[in-house]
């Protein structure tokens, strides 16, 4: 006797209750198994823990904003299908949404019929391409990186620097992946809370900061007077090289 194969799982993040409701009664109803979650800190826990196989995402989200989600699941996957569901349906949302590498992007209000065969599609593409080994679209940094003097190997966690040779924490590695892949663009605190760490929105913490003493501490030949990782006045942190 065939045993009953195992439901795709799928995360729905919607903070309208009404939506999220609806959402998971007729993905439930297509034989998915559903979980359901109103706010980005949360739906970077769930992500962690229950490893679903496609995620629903709004783009406005109290705590962390479904953009800042997407770009902190991007750091360590590049495959996982995600899908926006937004009131935000310009096509410079779009765009944005894309860059950041969502899968799908669907504006509100939306067709039923059409979003369920979208989240299919999503969910069949990911099963050919992990079945066939084929490359996800801009995967996370992996290999070797150099900047100046510097050589970073994601593949070991580890860093050839002024500091030496050393072994990078699961943090530092999360924290170089964004800045490299924000090359030239200046993040906020916030941003890098948000994306780097999953705090929400009015987090008093002196994280950041400690970790870029950190970095430069690794990377600079003079931290007090930093080349690569600098600070802008009101902004937050911009990583740049040659």
């Amino acid at each position: 006797m065939n045993a009953k194969p195992t439901p795709k799982r799928i995360l729905v993040v919607e903070d309208d209750a009404h939506i999220a409701e609806g959402l998971a009664l007729n993905l439930t109803l297509q034989g998915y198994a559903v979980r359901g979650t109103a706010d980005g800190v949360s739906a970077l826990r769930i992500w962690k823990e229950w490893r679903p196989d496609l995620i629903v995402l709004d783009v406005m989200l109290p705590g962390i904003d479904g953009l800042s989600v997407l770009q902190s699941i991007r750091l360590e996957d590049a495959r996982l299908p995600v899908l926006i569901l937004s009131a935000r349906g310009g096509s410079e949302d779009k765009v944005k949404g894309f860059s950041y590498g969502v899968d799908d992007y669907i504006a509100k209000p939306f067709d039923l019929d059409e979003f369920l065969m979208r989240v299919e599609r999503l969910l069949t593409r990911s099963a050919w391409q992990t079945e066939n080994g084929a490359a996800a679209a801009a995967p996370p940094l992996t290999g070797i990186y150099r900047f100046g003097p510097n050589q970073i190997d994601f593949s070991t966690a580890t860093a050839r620097c002024r500091a030496g040779v050393v072994t990078l924490t699961d943090q530092e590695v999360r924290l170089l992946r964004l800045f490299i892949s924000n090359r030239g663009k200046p993040l906020s605190r916030q941003a890098l809370l948000a994306i780097g760490w999953g705090y929400g929105g009015g987090t008093e913490t002196r994280t950041v900061d400690n970790f870029m003493v950190r970095l430069r501490r690794y990377f600079e030949i003079d931290p007090k007077q930093p080349k690569y990782f600098r600070s802008m006045r009101a902004v937050g942190y911009l990583f740049d090289h040659e």
